[in-house]
């Protein structure tokens, strides 16, 4: 016997047909002896509907009556979930995030995991019942229900894990995998049988949006072993593991240790839609970097790749970073104010949209020296200049045209081997 907890996305409980289907692999687990802990998002498309909903009402709103309107998607779902499991005959009832309890802080809209309490779950595991319990959700130290941002079901899936000590935590989606491209891009691509979670943290922080940034942070810190799997393959099949044997179908996101034979590079990502924004000639001192940078955390503008290049003399330097492209207004406009207010001075501000960051990641890539220079020959092989570099022990990203990315993505799949790769 083991204790999984699974979580259902949006698009796998979509309507109530799909909401059976995902039923069926809960009753598949059951009945295999398990102890099932199911947490579920909002049906596809409901939030954004209640978000629209509050807009509506009023563009100045209270951020508490926000997470009461917003978390009461999950609670439909959740609902609906317990009634499917109790008509196929498996003992069940739903949980909303006060309930279990799921305590988080009072930053409304965006609340973060402060404890989960796993008393009430252990008492239901036991008596054979299983726990339908709404993602997105909890509750503040003030007793008002809280959101937790985007992606918040896939980090209350591994919250909830983490606390009941879960063997597993089963993410269910409409993919059946994490796949070293986007199968979009080239056919090619592979789907990965295990991925380390520095390489998924890596990967989702790249563009890939299989996982969200929070929920791999926080399994990785409290060593949840994920299993990212399609609520739409056939519940009453065979369990095979990508490897062919008997096992959990799609990718498992581990502890680096797991993984037997690392890849020097496991996939590749694009993330379009950046911009470039340089500052020419600024006075160069100690603290600039804090003055101009301190100015778009100020606006909560999220920078990502930086290059600074000084002059000659020391007296100047160019600073070049990016920002997604819908920040990029908000963030020059942060910049001529930070400047006319005189906290750093520069001659001129260049920028320009429509940027893609295309990256390669590994865990290979700590104890193989040149994967950087292989990369830029790569690009240079198909004529694709590159404007930006930034590297980590485990990934190397540059920002190139967008009219270059599919190009560049394809090329770099091919070059490090990952077309033929045996998933």
């Amino acid at each position: 016997m083991g204790r999984i907890v699974v979580k259902f996305g949006g698009t796998s409980v979509a309507t109530v047909e799909r909401i059976r289907q995902a039923a069926l692999h809960v009753k598949r687990e059951v009945d295999a002896g398990n102890e099932v802990a199911v947490v579920v998002s909002a049906m596809s498309g409901k939030t954004n509907e209640l978000v629209g909903w509050v807009n509506e009402a009023s563009k100045l709103h209270d951020a508490r009556e926000y997470d009461a309107v917003v978390a009461s998607g999950e609670q439909v779902t959740a609902g609906l979930m317990a009634v499917v499991l109790s008509e196929l005959g498996i003992p069940s009832r739903s949980f909303q995030g006060w309930q279990v309890p799921i305590k988080t802080d009072d930053a409304h809209g965006a609340a973060r995991i402060v404890e989960i309490d796993p008393t009430e779950l252990e008492k239901r595991f036991a008596e054979g019942v299983v726990p339908v319990i709404t993602g997105f959700q909890g509750v503040a130290p003030s007793g008002r229900v809280t959101t937790l941002g985007r992606g918040g079901s896939d980090t209350s899936a591994v919250a909830v894990a983490a606390a009941v000590k879960a063997d597993r935590c089963d993410i269910y989606t409409d993919v059946d995998g994490v796949y070293t491209t986007d199968p979009r891009i080239t056919p090619k691509a592979k789907r990965l049988s295990k991925i380390s979670f520095e390489e998924m943290l890596e990967m989702a922080s790249l563009g890939a949006k299989v996982l969200m940034i929070r929920s791999v942070e926080m399994a990785m810190a409290h060593k949840v072993r994920l299993t990212v799997r399609s609520t739409f393959d056939d519940p009453n099949a065979p369990q095979i593991a990508p490897d062919g044997t008997p096992g959990v179908p799609g990718t498992i996101v581990c502890d680096e240790d797991e993984i037997m034979e690392k890849q020097i590079v496991s996939g590749v990502t694009l993330a379009r839609a950046e911009s470039k924004i340089t500052l020419r000639d600024v006075k160069d001192r100690p603290g600039v970097a804090a003055s101009i940078f301190g100015a778009l955390a100020d606006e909560s503008i999220v920078v990502d790749m930086i290059v600074q290049n000084v002059s000659e003399d020391g007296s100047t330097t160019d600073i070049t970073f990016t920002v997604p492209d819908a920040e990029h207004d908000k963030a020059v406009k942060a910049l001529r104010a930070a400047g006319e207010a005189g906290k750093f001075e520069y001659a001129k501000i260049q920028s320009a949209k429509g940027g893609a960051k295309v990256s390669v990641v590994g865990v290979g890539m700590r104890n193989h020296a040149g994967v950087a220079a292989s990369m830029f020959k790569a690009l240079a092989d198909k004529s694709i200049n590159i404007q930006l570099i930034t590297t980590s022990e485990i990934k190397t990203s540059v920002l190139i045209d967008d009219e270059y990315a599919e190009l560049a993505v394809r090329a770099l799949h091919t070059y490090y081997g990952l077309d033929n790769q045996d998933a």
